[in-house]
């Protein structure tokens, strides 16, 4: 089966889309597509890696760090940073993959 990850849904996104593209292994691969979404604090047990692919977003640190995502940017979360996403524009889609792993 063939999907493109940049493909943006017609209809309303009252929350956030999740697609789990692969797992295994204590890896979990997913493609999030946000619409003026925004989120609670995260404290993850695993790392992150996450990509902006398309749109804009931005992502708030506990410790007061803000980072403003354009496409292509991409960062690591180690486990245990609390994060949240902060803002996404409401007109447009924003797409994430995120690549989650098993803490060492």
């Amino acid at each position: 089966m063939t999907a493109n990850l940049l493909a943006s849904p017609s209809e309303a996104l009252p929350e956030e889309i999740v697609d789990v593209l692969a797992r295994g292994q204590g890896v979990r691969v997913e493609r999030i597509v946000s619409r003026g979404h925004v989120s609670g604090w995260y404290d993850q047990a695993d790392h992150e890696w996450v990509a902006l692919l398309a749109g804009e977003a931005r992502l708030e640190f506990e410790d007061g760090e803000i980072r403003h995502l354009l496409p292509g940017d991409h960062l690591l979360i180690p486990a245990h940073r609390r994060h949240r996403v902060a803002w996404t524009p409401l007109e447009r889609d924003s797409i994430w993959l995120a690549v989650h792993y098993r803490a060492d």
